[in-house]
């Protein structure tokens, strides 16, 4: 039933509301053998199944909005080492972020003992 009047509308559609009111709905579809895959190499690169499920399922949501193949993409993370695995990972899964909201990489500049010395003084 709709009532007219002369106040606007309180239907608000925006970005946010319109995100928030899609967030549930399944978008993308993967098989069952590329989900089993990349959850289980995720479980065994984290060493944790919640936490290799988490990272799959983002991976796997980052790599169909980007056109992406997720085996190919698996195969590719195969080929790369702990730590380049990590960089790669944080670049890749920022490709569907905001700027505010960006994950960062633990970056340790090595600094030289004389300046340290003097800081720490």
């Amino acid at each position: 039933m709709s009532v007219t009047g002369n106040l606007p509308s309180n239907i608000n559609t925006n970005s946010t509301t319109e995100y928030f009111n899609n967030f549930f709905k399944p978008e993308y579809t993967i098989s069952q053998n590329a989900n089993d895959a990349m959850v289980g190499y995720f479980q065994t690169v984290t060493g944790n199944q919640d936490s290799g499920l988490s990272l799959a399922s983002a991976v796997i949501y980052t790599a169909q909005t980007q056109g992406i193949d997720p085996i190919t993409l698996l195969d590719e993370f195969r080929k790369l080492n702990k730590n380049e695995l990590n960089a790669y990972l944080t670049m890749f899964l920022n490709l569907n972020r905001v700027s505010t909201s960006l994950l960062g990489l633990s970056n340790s500049p090595q600094m030289n003992k004389y300046i340290a010395r003097a800081i720490l003084a």
